[in-house]
């Protein structure tokens, strides 16, 4: 398996997904319906396809054939010998859930526990599709809007002061005595779990003050765009606890265990641990599972960080995150430059995003053309390679890893 692979990559299409973004980026025509997610994945439910000489083979099933040459002996070892990362790309329209994902302990009890209920795996009530957890970061590549984490808890206090809400008005008093992840616990599940007429009118109250307020931006002004995708959901008002980022392109979030989110809008990279486990509370026609989300949830209060990239190399920059999974970085390489490789590497998967250049292999005379668009696996079996210009590309791959030699 001493080859760079060229991946055949499926597309998820959800309703909140663009209709434009990915097919651009792979140089298609526009399929007049929203297309979500580009997956460069093992993952069992949207596997990508590779052409070899054994046919076309699923991504997994490839692994499955020759782990250690493809992962790396270390890897293969570490992860059970599965591709630990899920690489995607992701175009929104429209806002996605509020939602957050579980910790591996969790995601492992969650998905023993509905086997054991005998819920089908693809069954739309199901919150666990596989036994992993998922920290991930996103990258943008356009202007990107997103929801993420809650609010110092003097802002929390003070939009909901300026609401006026006797339906919330003891638990508000309660937080503005307290001010601790404990109260803003109490706070959120007490919004989240009100009954059908409550919910309705804390919404709409919720939305009464964005209309007044809408002049300021901000929360009231993505608050009236919630409203239009999705009247009177409660999730409108859960979103007013959240920090609302905004990123340029090349700037990025990563997002732990627990850590409540929501993206409203904009084209991404996005990379996390090879799993598909989504706990929703709001704004989403899906599966919600109110209790099982509270559940999982961090109530750490604070303004959101950014994450910017770091030089390591020249022409190559790193996403820093605390993940075991992966690690991302931007190559960017111009004409009539190259970028080398370091020898001591694990599986990588490359996606051109900008620009087009030449991929070789340290001992073999084949080059492998790489455009805008075009995904490629690297295995670990390769030693070391090197990218001639111009392009830009997204590189995810395992951190520490090395080799199989």
């Amino acid at each position: 398996m001493k080859q760079v692979l060229i991946l055949e990559n499926r597309i998820q299409r959800y309703a909140w997904g663009s209709s434009t973004a990915i097919s651009e980026l792979l140089g298609k025509r526009p399929p007049g319906e929203p297309e979500a997610e580009l997956w460069m994945s093992a993952h069992p439910r949207c596997p990508s396809l590779v052409n070899n000489a054994e046919g076309a083979v699923p991504l997994d099933v490839l692994i499955a054939r020759h782990p250690e040459e493809i992962l790396g002996r270390k890897v293969a070892e570490r992860f059970g010998r599965n591709l630990p990362f899920l690489f995607k790309v992701l175009a929104a329209a429209r806002a996605l859930s509020i939602q957050a994902h579980p910790s591996l302990e969790q995601a492992r009890e969650g998905f023993a526990r509905e086997n054991a209920a005998g819920i089908p795996i693809d069954a739309p009530h199901r919150n666990y599709r596989d036994d992993n957890h998922k920290p991930e970061l996103i990258v943008a590549l356009t202007e990107f809007w997103a929801l993420k984490g809650f609010r110092p808890i003097d802002e929390i206090v003070k939009a909901f002061d300026q609401i006026g809400s006797r339906l919330i008005a003891g638990r508000l008093d309660a937080l503005r005595r307290t001010p601790d992840e404990r109260t803003l616990s109490e706070f959120f599940q007490a919004i989240l779990t009100m009954d059908g007429t409550d919910r309705g009118g804390l919404a709409e109250e919720v939305v009464g003050q964005a209309r007044t307020r809408a002049d300021e931006g901000g929360h009231y002004e993505w608050l009236l765009t919630l409203n239009d995708l999705y009247p009177g959901d409660v999730g409108l008002a859960a979103a007013l606890l959240l920090n609302l980022v905004r990123l340029e392109p090349g700037e990025g979030l990563y997002l732990p265990a627990g850590e409540l989110h929501a993206y409203l809008d904009g084209t991404g990279i996005e990379v996390m641990a090879n799993s598909d486990n989504v706990l929703r509370g709001g704004l989403t026609p899906k599966h919600i599972d109110v209790a099982e989300m509270l559940a999982t949830l961090s109530f750490k209060v604070g303004s959101p960080r950014v994450v910017s990239p770091r030089e390591r190399s020249r022409g190559e920059w790193v996403y820093p995150t605390p993940a075991d999974e992966f690690e991302l970085s931007e190559i960017r390489v111009d004409r009539g430059a190259r970028w080398s490789s370091k020898r001591e590497r694990s599986v990588e998967i490359l996606l051109c995003v900008d620009g087009s250049g030449v991929l070789a292999s340290s001992g073999s005379d084949l080059e492998m053309p790489i455009a805008k668009g075009v995904s490629l696996l690297v295995p670990a079996a390769i030693s070391d390679y090197t990218i001639e210009g111009p392009a830009t590309i997204f590189r995810t791959a395992v951190p520490g890893g090395r080799p199989s030699q």
